[in-house]
């Protein structure tokens, strides 16, 4: 029997939600007249589940991720629970108030997992229970819990769903509960063919424990009724549109409608009175609270679990169950008469539940039973700047990765024993093997390496709780969704670790929106990838990324950086990794590329204080590296493409025109830095008087394998004539010669734009 204080707190739940976004688009003065917004239906389809969840089984060390358009049912009990000052109540969507979605690291009151990218915050969950499971192997105490994730079922058909619960290692989280609103309802329509069933088939196939609530204890009894079977077989039979249809309806059309000819059907509707026919059709498991206690005690922790429970959009309102109910607000007389029914006053919307009451008493308990001990300071890490080698021979960017990792667990092995790479099956072409062999794989069970004593295998899979590697499936959204995870647990535990993802450039891009979402939501993480550009030329056009340069000029909460030599490679990533893990840190994103590459290019001041000043600049974005006495031209060049930049210098000084070059190794930093000149944002700019003086101002041509305008912003440092040249198509395979010279980015190139430029 449920308890009556428990069934007026889901009242209490439902109107506040509604009263929130009633303000924000009816109340508040709106001089734009411009659409607020708001989800008065999908807040009213969880409104049951959430209060069963948080006022019936949620335990201090659970976590939640609440679909995005719920966000004010998580603000409701947030309020109730005294976890929200009401005076946030009246402020969603407005500046500095209650934000659209939930959201970890803008909203006032406790959020679990920021949501908003339909799909990203279902998945959260999962990667969050991975991250704490890592940190507990490794003698943390970030303790236990599950991890539940509250879905609409239109958020099913995103692939970021199936791509996460198909990995391997989901199927061992026994932690993982979903609870899939199955309201049948998308933005635009009432969809008609759900496939329950379909859906369910494919979580079972993944290995999730799969349980259905359907109804709810007043159908399951009229179905034990003469009558009853029939009931049911013509509420399972019936399309989803004709179902919503009969939620519109009153007594009299339900009792034409509902028997379709069926006697034994007839006379059953018949028999009830119009209050219980009407109670009955809308009577779904998920909105009975004794329904939903029976269903959430027979979760297994074994494996992870799915939950469908079958709902109504709009439960509780006018405009349940209409096809577009999505974004539709209440009227104000509609409001009035929902305050009525509900036994509270649209003129003091935000009362909560008198001292006293056992109401009351109840949200003091939960309240108390769900405070969580405050997070404790993330220790500051000891981080080397520059371990001091330096590079000779030739080497790319790509193996200069592995190095440095390997060079960190001998010069700084406690900050070592928190870094953990990930990435999607490619460890070994993406130069990890050295690092995976020092390391170990990540597993929460040892696992033996049958190839240990293979005297030919050279990558060694030694699976283990110490392992500092993990290795997901080739699915990118699910390593950037870990990565934001492995990265928030300075946050949640305060205990930091430094993620490092690695994936083939071109398919960063596939992986951004997930990974920028992650940024969002406070992960602090560095993404690299490799090989990269059309110098991966053999690949051909698929695999050689053109766009990515921009993406650290334009990602909010990310440095970007594409060294040209293993020196500055090692520098930009101790500088990275020393951003990681504390508040105010920031994401980093890194562009190596395979090219072998002579290191004594770089030309490495021996003086210790010279290469100190050296190591700054390249941090900072960019460095002088060929100085000329009297020069006539500048070329800025980045990555892969500055031997071919050298080299031009070296032809055109040949002909009288003298050159510096520039390598520059982070353009964002640089264009920060120009924007602090001018007055915005809150960069320094010494590097730009260093590496850019007014003095040695000259036509500028810029030279990198990616699109142009990335450095293109260079010329307006000291307003010089400028050729910008990049890749501006998709590529040919073929040599690096034969594609450098396609792309108009070999060493002939940067000579003829040069020569134009000073002309």
């Amino acid at each position: 029997m449920t308890a009556p204080a428990l069934t007026a707190i889901e009242q209490r739940v439902l109107w506040l939600a509604t009263a929130i976004v009633h303000q924000a688009n009816r109340v508040r003065p709106n001089p734009s007249g411009l659409k607020v917004g708001g989800h008065q239906a999908s807040c009213a389809s969880l409104v049951s589940i959430m209060t069963s969840l948080w006022f019936r089984h949620l335990r201090p060390e659970d976590r939640v991720s609440v679909k995005p358009h719920a966000s004010p049912v998580l603000h409701a009990i947030n309020y109730l629970l005294g976890e929200l000052d009401e005076a946030y109540l009246p402020t969603l969507r407005e500046f500095g108030g209650l934000q659209s979605y939930p959201s970890r690291a803008k909203d006032p009151d406790p959020v679990d997992y920021s949501t908003g990218s339909v799909g990203i915050g279902a998945t959260a969950p999962i990667w969050g229970a991975l991250a704490r499971r890592y940190l507990t192997t490794r003698g943390s105490s970030a303790g236990t819990g599950r991890q539940y994730s509250l879905v609409g079922d239109a958020e099913l058909d995103e692939g970021a769903i199936w791509e996460a619960i198909l990995d391997p290692a989901v199927a061992e989280l026994g932690e993982i509960v979903w609870i899939v609103d199955l309201n049948r309802q998308s933005l635009d329509r009432v969809v008609p063919n759900i496939a329950a069933g379909r859906l369910q088939g494919m979580f079972d196939a993944a290995g999730w424990q799969v349980l259905t609530l359907k109804y709810g204890r007043l159908l399951e009894e009229l179905f034990t009724r003469p009558g009853g079977e029939e009931l049911r077989a013509r509420i399972d039979g019936m399309p989803n549109p004709e179902y919503q249809r009969l939620l519109r309806c009153d007594a009299a059309q339900v009792r034409d409608r509902l028997p379709a000819g069926n006697e034994a059907l007839a006379s059953l509707v018949a028999s009830l009175d119009d209050e219980t026919l009407l109670a009955a059709i809308r009577n779904l498991g998920g909105h009975d609270l004794g329904s939903l206690d029976e269903v959430f005690a027979s979760i297994a922790d074994d494996r992870p679990t799915v939950i469908f429970c079958y709902t109504v959009k709009g439960r509780g309102l006018p405009t349940q169950g209409h096809p577009q109910n999505h974004s539709s607000l209440l009227t104000v007389a509609q409001m009035e008469e929902l305050a009525a029914s509900l036994g509270t006053d649209l003129a003091s919307p935000y009362e909560g539940f008198a001292a006293g009451t056992p109401e009351a008493a109840l949200c003091a308990e939960v309240a108390s039973r769900l405070r969580r001990p405050d997070v404790p300071s993330a220790p500051s890490l000891d981080l080397p700047v520059d371990i001091g080698r330096t590079p000779s021979g030739t080497a790319t960017t790509q193996a200069a990765l592995g190095r440095v990792l390997l060079d960190l667990t001998r010069e700084a092995p406690e900050a070592a024993k928190r870094v953990v790479t990930v990435s999607p099956d490619v460890s070994s072409t993406t130069n990890l093997g050295g690092w995976v062999n020092k390391v170990g794989v990540w597993s929460a069970t040892e696992r033996r390496d049958w190839f240990e004593d293979d005297p030919e295998t050279i990558m060694h899979w030694r699976e283990k709780p110490t392992g500092q590697h993990v290795e997901l499936g080739i699915a990118e959204t699910n390593l950037v969704g870990l990565l934001g995870e492995l990265g928030a647990t300075w946050s949640r535990w305060g205990e930091p670790l430094l993620p490092i993802g690695v994936m083939y450039d071109p398919f960063v891009e596939r992986a951004l929106e997930p990974w920028s979402f992650g940024i969002y939501a406070g992960g602090q993480s560095i993404l690299i990838g490799t090989p990269s550009g059309v110098t991966l030329a053999p690949e051909g056009g698929a695999h050689q990324s053109i766009i990515t340069p921009s993406i650290g000029i334009e990602q909010p909460g990310c440095v970007s950086y594409e060294p040209a030599f293993a020196i500055d490679t090692e520098w930009t990533l101790l500088a990275a990794l020393g951003r990681l893990g504390k508040p105010g840190g920031t994401s980093s994103y890194f562009r190596l590329s395979t090219r072998p590459v002579d290191q004594t290019l770089a030309v490495v001041p021996t003086d210790p204080a010279a290469r100190e000043r050296r190591r700054r600049q390249v941090v900072a974005g960019a460095y002088l590296l060929r100085r000329a006495s009297e020069p006539a031209v500048t070329l800025a060049a980045m990555g892969a493409l500055v031997p071919d930049t050298l080299a031009a210098a070296e032809r055109l000084a040949q002909v009288g025109v003298e050159a510096d070059v520039v390598c520059v190794t982070s353009p964002g930093l640089l264009f920060e830095a120009l924007q602090a000149r001018s007055g915005r944002g809150g960069a320094e700019s010494w590097i730009l008087d260093q590496v850019f003086p007014a003095a040695r101002a000259r036509p500028l041509v810029t030279v990198l394998d990616g699109h142009p305008h990335t450095l293109a912003f260079l010329a307006g440092i000291n307003r010089v004539p400028s050729v910008a040249l990049g890749v501006t198509g998709f590529g040919q395979s073929g040599s690096l010669e034969d594609v450098y010279s396609y792309h108009g980015i070999d060493t002939d190139a940067v000579i003829r734009a040069a020569l134009d430029v000073v002309s």
